[in-house]
C-alpha cells in the first residue's frame, strides 16, 4: 500500500543556492511518515504516552534532484517489513510538474518500551506484516 501527501516547498526551506536545504527533506519525510501512522489510525501521542515510542534507528537517503521555492511535490510512503523487530519505509520526494524525483529514502524503525527494550505493539506488528 502506498501512501502519498502532497505538500509545497516554502521559501525558508531553501539556502543560498536557491534550493531546498538537504536537512529539510528530513522533515518532509518525517512529517510523511506521521501522516500515514495518523491515516491508519496510529495515535503516536497516546503510543508516547503509553510508554512505547516509535524511533528512527537509520535513515538512508539519495539525493537525486533538487527541488525550489514554490515547487510542488509529494511524498510517497510504503511500509516494509525488515525483521521481527524493525520496520521500514520506503518513500520518494517526487516533484509534480514532471514527476522527478527529488529523493529516495529508506528509513528504518523499530519501537521500544518504557524501559528502552524493542519490541512491536499490535498495531504497529499488523501495520508492517512480515512477507
Amino acid at each position: 500500500m502506498t501512501f502519498r501527501l502532497e505538500l509545497k516547498v516554502r521559501d525558508y526551506e531553501c539556502d543560498l543556492q536557491g534550493i531546498v536545504n538537504n536537512g529539510v527533506y528530513f522533515n518532509y519525510l518525517e512529517h510523511a511518515r506521521h501522516e500515514f501512522l495518523h491515516a491508519n489510525n496510529i495515535d503516536f501521542a497516546k503510543l508516547a504516552a503509553d510508554k512505547i515510542n516509535l524511533v528512527v534507528v537509520r535513515s538512508e537517503l539519495d539525493f537525486k534532484t533538487s527541488l525550489k521555492p514554490g515547487d510542488e511535490f509529494y511524498v510517497e510512503v510504503i511500509p516494509t517489513r525488515l525483521s521481527k523487530l524493525k520496520f521500514g519505509f520506503r518513500q520518494r520526494v517526487i516533484r509534480k510538474c514532471d514527476e522527478k524525483v527529488a529523493v529516495e529514502a529508506l528509513v528504518i524503525g523499530t519501537s521500544v518500551n518504557e524501559k528502552g527494550r524493542p519490541f512491536l505493539p499490535s498495531e504497529i506488528d499488523a501495520l508492517f506484516p512480515i512477507e
